[in-house]
């Protein structure tokens, strides 16, 4: 925390203030999330994203289905032999 306090030394006030609010926003209050805000807010840049127009669902066309038996066998144990070790 005396990291990010520590900040105000080498940059304006209001952007650490600011820095420090959006971390703890985002949920990840770490003095390199506060830096990298800080960081950007000081560049000025906006990040270059593209845009992205996802599906509205996405669904499985062969469901996934569990076969212990199949593992069983990889491991060359045979279904009677069947151990939790």
């Amino acid at each position: 925390m005396a990291e990010v306090l520590a900040l105000v030394l080498q940059h304006d006030e209001q952007a650490v203030l600011t820095a420090v609010e959006l971390a703890l926003e985002a949920g990840v209050p770490t003095k390199t999330h506060v830096l990298n805000i800080l960081h950007r807010l000081v560049d000025g840049k906006t990040p270059c994203t593209p845009d992205i127009d996802p599906p509205q669902a996405l669904a499985l066309r062969n469901e996934p289905r569990a076969d212990v038996d199949r593992y069983d066998g990889l491991r060359g144990q045979s279904r009677e032999a069947r151990h939790a070790s």
